[in-house]
């Protein structure tokens, strides 16, 4: 490949290539649009993420930040950057066939890097390097990652603000994420996690860290310490929201004061790292504000980013790579998903061998959140038992794009339960020819109250008990058998003093073999489709 030369003057071959390269972004966003407008409306509807549309514009400020290092750097245009494109566009189909936006959104950043690589080289790549990292932090977690962590998160967050609480003279108890505070009992949902302060100040610090004149190791610390002022900071506001609840009434939980508590620990997080940065200037010997590098390069250093390339071979190139991708695409967006024919689970019946059931429901928030197709929620009591119990099925027949079933070990802790052991176990002879059935075993509990947890992923023919492996397999399965249907079972039953855990094992146990061949009927195997 030609090399760029280091002369900043603009010629008419760097004008055509320019104009070439504007045209090469333009297809790269339209290639890329199923991926990119996803995150889009993610930053319009989530909390978390409504600074994403910060990022794209701070990331064009750290690039003119990097101009002067640009022009010295005698960047030199290489071909090789063609492989990250070509991963880019190979992750894109992926991510199409497969459905997940979130390999298509990170397939536009290899992308992007590709273009970058063949423009300006690899050194030229490793002079701007932060703002093309910076940009990932406009890319949503995956959603099982992000339930994990918010689950995570909250639990935390109770233990520390109990603490506070505990701190300030006020008696409280804490069941998992339930702080009782004897007349109230305060709930630390998932808004309440932290995450809406954790995204954008770690996005921040690395801001700070990028403008920061100063070593490495400062660097360094100022983007990680982001995580313990924003969990510190989070259980310090659920604190102080338990200590006017307790002198001045439930109403201190709700409305306006709580936002407005929300955004002054937020400004306060910010605060804390700005101190935090004060203090590496004062030991370092500078002044605050000359501890920042934020002076724009004079404008004549901006055509260092200008590639001074004497052919258009490759914008052409990658036009053309472009087009064929988008006619791959084209095809791959007319293949129908294959939606197995089942019976509705309203049908499921409530009469089991010895077990008796009736049908229960869920709150209509929860459904909003867990996006469910279709789902089963009852208790079952076999007579000579007595003891309860409870089925749930959640089922979606599709899980592509974001809906998919949620871990029971992430949810488990809500409410006030919390996870006393957790293994995994086999039950034998379950299936219609004898098979085992392996399980998540979890034992919770809340006070005294004990209930035994069994669940699994069925999943097009498959019981899994591992819920990154169901997140393979639906990717997997989604490329070669063109469907994600599938299912999580869940079996809870308490845990009492007559017949103990052993008791509780051998209910759930004998419940799971009773309802199997019944649970074929409203969930698909690996070679059931309409």
């Amino acid at each position: 490949m030609t090399e760029v030369r280091r002369s900043v003057q603009p010629d008419m071959s760097t004008v055509v290539w320019s104009v070439m390269g504007l045209l090469v972004l333009v297809a790269l966003v339209v290639l890329y649009r199923d991926g990119l407008a996803p995150m889009v409306r993610y930053w319009e509807t989530k909390e978390e993420y409504n600074h994403g549309y910060l990022i794209p514009v701070v990331a064009a400020y750290m690039l003119l930040l990097r101009a002067d290092a640009m022009k010295h750097a005698a960047a030199r245009g290489q071909w090789s950057g063609l492989i990250l494109v070509l991963a880019g566009v190979l992750l894109l189909l992926l991510g199409e066939l497969s459905a997940l936006y979130i390999i298509i959104q990170y397939a536009f950043l290899v992308a992007l890097v590709g273009l970058v690589v063949i423009a300006y080289g690899w050194r030229g790549a490793a002079v701007i390097w932060a703002p093309l990292a910076y940009l990932f932090f406009m890319i949503p977690l995956p959603t099982f990652l992000y339930n994990n962590l918010s689950a995570e998160l909250q639990l935390v967050s109770s233990e520390i603000g109990v603490g506070v609480l505990r701190l300030a003279g006020v008696s409280v108890f804490l069941e998992g994420n339930v702080i009782d505070l004897g007349e109230f009992q305060l709930q630390v949902a998932e808004a309440c996690s932290g995450l809406r302060y954790l995204f954008p100040l770690t996005s921040f610090s690395f801001l700070c860290a990028f403008l920061y004149r100063g070593p490495v190791w400062h660097k360094a610390i100022i983007f990680l310490s982001s995580i313990p002022i924003t969990i510190l900071m989070n259980s310090f506001r659920i604190g102080v929201i338990g200590i006017l609840v307790e002198h001045y009434g439930i109403a201190m939980a709700r409305g306006f004061l709580h936002d407005f508590e929300g955004w002054v620990i937020f400004m306060a997080c910010v605060g804390i790292l700005f101190a935090e940065i004060w203090l590496f200037s004062l030991l370092s010997g500078k002044r605050f504000i000359d501890s920042f590098a934020v002076d724009v390069p004079p404008l004549s250093d901006f055509a260092a980013y200008l590639p001074r390339i004497s052919t258009t071979v490759p914008a052409v190139s990658l036009l053309l790579l472009f087009g064929v991708a988008g006619l791959a695409l084209a095809s791959f967006q007319g293949r129908e998903e294959l939606i197995p024919e089942r019976s509705e689970l309203s049908t499921f019946p409530l009469v089991i061998k010895n077990w008796q059931g009736r049908e229960t429901g869920l709150e209509q928030s929860v459904l909003n959140t867990l996006r469910l197709d279709d789902y089963l929620m009852a208790q079952y009591v076999e007579p000579a038992q007595g003891y309860p119990v409870e089925l749930y099925v959640a089922y979606y027949d599709s899980q592509r794009k974001g809906s998919s079933v949620h871990s029971p070990r992430a949810c488990l802790p809500g409410g006030g339960w919390e996870i006393r052991e957790f293994s995994e176990l086999q039950v034998d002879t379950v299936g219609p020819d004898g098979e085992a059935l392996r399980v998540n075993r979890a034992l919770i509990g809340l006070g005294d109250s004990q209930q035994l947890v069994y669940y699994w992923f069925q999943q097009r023919g498959r019981n899994l008990t591992n819920e990154y492996l169901v997140k393979w397999f639906i990717f997997w399965d989604a490329l070669i058998m063109n469907r994600t249907d599938g299912a999580m079972v869940r079996l809870v039953t308490p845990i009492t003093t007559e017949s103990g855990i052993s008791g509780a094992d051998s209910r759930l146990q004998q419940f799971a073999r009773d309802i199997d061949p019944t649970l074929a009927y409203f969930i698909p195997r690996s070679d059931e489709v309409s």
